[in-house]
């Protein structure tokens, strides 16, 4: 089962009001129907929303609906739902403000005026064209299909009233408006009363979150180690140049016993090589006071460099 198959049977079976049945099916029918003259044909690939969109059409307008059955065979053998409406085509049309007078009642001409009727709309919208892929798999993706632009601009405004930016994409003759954003995706979970999979949802996130942290730290940890290294044996090269033209005697005591730590420690940061310092001379030093010896050796190679090419 995908996770867009779990999260629309759980949405199927959402008590409503009238409103809300009102308003939700007007968004299936809209984005999810065949509409001729004298009838009203609808498919459905879910045993669940297919069954939810017979009671929402039967309670509402007291009507019966022929159901058709079909095996469908791509790939794998399912069964798809066939809903034909043919009573009352006229008045379904009206009162869910698809057509008027025989006229597509354009996006812009339709009214959603209450939160209740948008959340009702938009619930009906997924069930009919939405998709949205389960965030353990890949990355967090959430759309929805219509044909026109002007219905993608439509949604896309009716999303912003919740907060929920979405972008529009064409896509062969379709159009896409989708969202990337986990937490705009969790907001929308939240929005289709779709709880559960809102848990699981938010616990996939989670455990994505704390795993890329926690693999950023571990990159951080290594960049950090490998710097350490590159640079304990740089003063390592820096030493041995010393040693070898006998420069060694023109530095202090105390820089001399940081050179023979470092010979003894080379793989250490300088702070864990201050600390051993300190606690093994009893001679406080910090990372500062390393550095600063290290710059004072660079600076005595390199003018020896200078008087010497």
């Amino acid at each position: 089962m995908t996770f867009t198959i779990r999260v629309k049977e759980e949405m199927s079976k959402l008590s409503y009001n009238r409103l809300e049945a009102t308003c939700e099916l007007a968004a299936f029918l809209r984005y999810n129907s065949q509409i001729k003259k004298d009838a009203i044909s609808i498919t459905i690939e879910n045993a669940s929303v297919a069954r939810r969109i017979y009671i929402l059409t039967k309670e509402l307008f007291n009507i019966n609906l022929k159901i058709i059955v079909r095996n469908q065979k791509r790939f794998r053998i399912k069964q798809i739902y066939i809903l034909e409406i043919k009573e009352k085509v006229n008045t379904i049309l009206e009162t869910l403000n698809i057509y008027k007078e025989g006229k597509k009642i354009l996006p812009e001409d339709y009214f959603l005026e209450t939160e209740e009727e948008k959340l009702s709309f938009i619930r009906g919208l997924f069930l009919a064209s939405g998709s949205l892929n389960d965030p353990s798999t890949s990355g967090y993706h959430l759309e929805f299909t219509v044909l026109s632009k002007k219905e993608a601009m439509f949604i896309s405004k009716l999303l912003k009233d919740f907060y929920i930016v979405a972008k529009i994409l064409k896509r062969n003759n379709h159009y896409m408006v989708y969202i990337k954003s986990a937490e705009m995706i969790s907001d929308l979970l939240k929005i289709f009363g779709a709880t559960n999979s809102l848990f699981y949802f938010e616990d996939i996130r989670i455990y994505r979150d704390h795993k890329n942290m926690v693999n950023r730290l571990n990159n951080c940890e290594i960049a950090n180690a490998e710097k350490t290294i590159k640079t304990g044996l740089k003063q390592l090269e820096t030493i041995a140049y010393l040693e070898e033209n006998d420069l060694i005697d023109l530095l202090d005591e105390r820089i001399k016993e940081v050179i023979d730590y470092r010979k003894k420690y080379p793989e250490t940061s300088y702070n864990e090589l201050a600390e051993i310092i300190s606690l093994e001379t009893g001679k406080q030093i910090g990372k500062s006071g390393i550095n600063h010896y290290f710059i004072k050796m660079n600076k005595l190679k390199e003018n020896h460099q200078k008087q010497n090419n």
